[in-house]
């Protein structure tokens, strides 16, 4: 196995953009598990069945091909609130889970963010981050975000949203969102891309192996 980063938290944190940085900045492969969870509900929508169907939930996320998954129709509002609830549901995150190790095992290494994975996806990992902001700023990024995409609620039925999503995420019986024991913290409340970036450099660069990836 490569060197793995992971990478946790909950919505509109900064994670994926923080990840993408990461992977180019090191010439690595970079996934985002979130938008496996929602190929699955984009699935069950197409085929007009029910998010909550958990056997026609499992049986898409085991038909999930990630070469041919469709970015464009995956982003936005109505698609984060179908993938948190397909997330739940046991059966789709076992059905997924061999996909995400098996990226993770690529040469020279991969970035993976989510919201289980230094916790199991690659509990291994060699470097494990848990970037956070708060509730308020995170709805502030998504609104902003919907803004561009002319597709805005009000700010405070995305703040509503941010904290639904977080109790599913951190309540669920199956991997819950939560740091891993040797999870680094990068609260982002106050740092804008460039200095969440800069801090996440220095704390891969910190770990054991780091400078061979320079």
């Amino acid at each position: 196995m490569g060197f793995v980063i992971a990478v946790d938290g909950p919505a509109a944190s900064g994670k994926g953009t923080l990840s993408k940085r990461i992977a180019a900045h090191y010439g690595l492969a970079h996934l985002d598990t979130g938008l496996l969870y929602r190929a699955v509900a984009r699935l069950l929508l197409d085929k007009n069945r029910p998010l909550d169907d958990e056997k026609a939930a499992a049986a898409a996320a085991y038909a999930l091909e990630l070469a041919f998954m469709d970015e464009s129709r995956l982003r936005g509002a109505e698609m984060g609130e179908a993938a948190s609830r397909v997330s739940v549901i046991p059966a789709v995150r076992a059905a997924l889970l061999d996909r995400q190790r098996d990226f993770a095992a690529q040469a020279p290494g991969a970035v993976l963010d989510g919201r289980d994975i230094g916790t199991v996806i690659c509990p291994d990992a060699d470097v494990k981050l848990f970037v956070t902001a708060s509730a308020e700023e995170r709805a502030r990024r998504r609104h902003r975000e919907l803004v561009g995409r002319g597709d805005a609620p009000p700010y405070e039925t995305v703040l509503a949203d941010i904290h639904a999503r977080d109790a599913r995420d951190q309540g669920r019986a199956t991997a819950p969102l939560r740091p891993a024991d040797d999870a680094v913290l990068l609260d982002t409340s106050d740092l804008d891309v460039e200095g969440a970036f800069a801090r996440a450099r220095e704390i891969v660069e910190a770990t054991r192996g780091a400078s061979s990836l320079r």
